[in-house]
């Protein structure tokens, strides 16, 4: 039976594209069960309607904090039947009792190689650091920010000429490539969390599995 998931967004949402589109597969373990926002501007909720899946607006704005927005989100996301819960750009920050009820059934992808550069301008702090590679992580969501079990991670080369604008647009082909990827290892109960890492059925195909080992995605 497919796991039912839901998305958080807060604008156009090109991982969660990456994310249906994958769920278009009938081999694929997930179902797309809701896309969420908080905004009602957000991008990603017209792309989500036109591919007939339902969708909320959850205005953070509408609540006085932090704590009772989760609550309302957490709400609307069980009404859905949510089993996983992918962030896909979301850009709020999640308290920890949010954190704590969904722990190890959250992912988010971040534009890093976790754990450097959390937070914000990833590919500039990258760039500037002379880095020769950068890349992607998903990994479970914990209450501190950027962190959490890895569950996949893909390398990216930084070229002499790199801006971040030219980086960030190859990151964001790898992050297309390996968000659905980490999405059907947790949604087919092919990683599990011990001792806070990630631990792989002995089963997992070879293919994935290559996936995980950090390719260098050009172009």
């Amino acid at each position: 039976m497919k796991r039912k998931v839901g998305i958080l967004i807060s604008g156009r949402g090109s991982n969660m594209s990456a994310l249906i589109d994958a769920a278009e597969d009938a081999d694929f373990p997930a179902e797309i069960a809701l896309v969420l926002s908080n905004r009602a501007d957000a991008g990603g909720l017209k792309v989500a309607e036109d591919a007939g899946l339902a969708t909320a607006v959850v205005d953070h704005k509408a609540y006085a904090d932090r704590a009772s927005f989760d609550a309302a989100v957490d709400a609307r996301l069980r009404e859905a039947g949510v089993e996983i819960v992918c962030l896909a750009g979301f850009m709020r920050l999640l308290t920890p009792p949010f954190v704590e009820a969904w722990r190890n059934r959250m992912i988010n992808i971040h534009p890093s190689l976790l754990p450097l550069f959390p937070g914000l301008h990833t590919h500039e702090r990258a760039i500037e650091a002379g880095m020769r590679l950068a890349g992607c992580t998903v990994h479970f969501v914990r209450a501190e920010m950027d962190s959490g079990p890895i569950i996949a991670q893909a390398a990216v080369p930084i070229a002499f000429d790199d801006t971040p604008e030219t980086l960030a647009k190859r990151v964001l082909s790898a992050e297309h490539e390996i968000y659905p990827l980490a999405l059907a290892l947790v949604a087919g109960d092919l990683v599990w969390v011990e001792g806070e890492r990630i631990a792989y059925a002995s089963e997992l195909p070879l293919d994935l599995q290559d996936l995980i080992t950090a390719p260098a995605f050009e172009g």
